[in-house]
């Protein structure tokens, strides 16, 4: 795990204990840190029992502590802890903030930090896909795969230094303080989260500090221009030299999009072009990256290739929670010959009113199958505007009539524009059980994609 001198001889209380709280306690402890941890579930806390001080940080004095270290899930526009922390003169933060503050006793690396309402995972993973092709060590981190506390330092070798390549959520900017990246991207900005933020106006700036953190001199990528985002983008040029505020060139990539079969669609052409500006930062040559893009494999339920039964595609896109989300998932399958291919089953748990940007690509939609509690207002918003509705409660009967309906040629396509939350824990066993039907329904088992390496992280951060 990554240590550090910085914290021998200090206090900290660590509130929440899943997978990115736990790993800062060990941090802490490892590295002779006096800890106090806390989270309301036994089994938590049950692995600290004797190692640390176990108290609720809301009833313990916190004068003397050199910090509160929060789970990104912790609301803080809501939970007592702000108020308690503050009484105290006690700063907040996260596991991120205590990866800035370590970085001194690191190996000699580099740090890239990607932001975005949507394509932030996708990013961060194409650029450590990229790097480890070229043989550079990188390692992914923050909201994705494993807490970066709880990862091995990263050592050069002779194809450079390595590579902390971080997805980083609102709530984790929120929490952090220190953080000056190499290199730093925001890929988008679309209403959501609204209940932890004062507006979209203060969801916009939280993603925005993660560039207000950062050097003038290191570079900020930007992959859409649109409000608010072309703020950010204009107040970072006033601030940096010439070259340094930049936005991903699509333009010089279009021509590429078809050698990347894993990578259609008007959003993958936005991350790949971020992707490549900040690998390019990095080091890498355009051969490298060309080798790479190929032969990249979509994170599950992301745009995720499931199977292909009598000439029809199955994609997985649980992910794609709101309307933001969906609509370049549509657009990435257009007509041809005129004729409309796409399946689209869609519902869950709304988070917005009416279709949103989805109303763009309503003329790929073959047939819509709309499930969930939001079904039936997903019906009325479609019915008249696109070829068919069929209304559907669970995924399993929608899957069912889209195998019916379909010909080769088409696409079924899982991209519910809502949260999972109405009846599944959350978008990944939502997504694992589209697989799991499409495996008998479509009778194509043997070739559903496997379940990736992030299937069974418990996602106690947030996009």
């Amino acid at each position: 795990m990554i240590t550090s001198t910085a914290f021998a001889g200090k206090r900290y209380a660590v509130l929440g204990l899943a997978r990115s709280g736990a790993a800062a306690v060990e941090k802490l402890l490892a590295s002779g840190a006096e800890v106090n941890a806390w989270d309301r579930q036994d089994v938590a806390r049950a692995r600290f029992d004797g190692r640390c001080q176990l108290a609720d940080p809301l009833e313990i004095d916190l004068d003397g502590f050199d910090g509160l270290v929060v789970s990104p899930g912790v609301p803080l526009n809501t939970h007592p802890i702000t108020g308690h922390a503050a009484r105290f003169g006690v700063r907040i933060m996260g596991d991120i903030e205590l990866f800035a503050q370590a970085r001194g006793d690191l190996l000699p690396h580099r740090v890239v930090g990607v932001t975005g309402t949507n394509g932030k995972s996708t990013t961060v993973a194409l650029v450590d896909h990229i790097l480890t092709m070229a043989g550079v060590p990188s390692v992914m981190g923050g909201n994705i795969g494993e807490p970066i506390l709880a990862q091995e330092p990263l050592a050069p070798n002779e194809h450079g230094v390595g590579v902390y390549v971080l997805e980083l959520s609102s709530y984790q900017i929120d929490l952090t303080h220190n953080l000056d990246c190499d290199a730093a991207a925001l890929t988008n900005i679309t209403p959501d989260h609204l209940d932890r933020y004062d507006g979209f106006a203060a969801y916009a700036a939280s993603k925005a500090r993660l560039f207000e953190m950062q050097s003038a001199r290191n570079l900020a990528v930007f992959g859409s221009l649109e409000s608010p985002s072309s703020g950010v983008f204009k107040k970072e040029q006033g601030r940096r030299v010439e070259g340094r505020s930049v936005a991903a060139d699509l333009d010089r990539l279009n021509p590429l999009q078809r050698e990347w079969p894993t990578l259609q669609g008007p959003h993958n052409l936005e991350n790949v072009a971020v992707a490549i500006a900040l690998v390019e930062e990095l080091g890498i040559k355009e051969a490298q990256w060309r080798h790479a893009l190929p032969r990249f494999r979509n994170l599950p339920h992301r745009m995720e290739f499931v199977c292909e039964g009598d000439g029809v595609t199955y994609i997985n896109d649980s992910k794609a929670t709101n309307t933001a989300s969906t609509a370049p998932a549509l657009a990435a399958y257009p007509p041809v010959a005129g004729k409309p291919r796409v399946h689209w089953i869609v519902g869950g748990l709304a988070k917005e009113q009416g279709l949103g940007a989805c109303a763009e690509h309503l003329g790929n939609i073959a047939t819509a199958y709309t499930v969930g509690e939001s079904g039936p207002r997903f019906a009325g918003w479609l019915e008249g505007k696109v070829a068919r509705v069929e209304r559907c409660e669970l995924i399993s009967e929608a899957v069912r009539r889209a195998q019916e309906a379909a010909v080769p040629g088409d696409i079924v396509l899982f991209s519910p524009a809502c949260a999972s939350f109405d009846q599944f824990r959350d978008f990944e066993k939502r997504g694992e059980h589209f697989r799991k039907v499409v495996g008998v329904i479509a009778d194509c088992t043997d070739e559903c994609a496997p379940a990736g390496p992030f299937d069974d992280f418990r996602k106690d951060k947030a996009a």
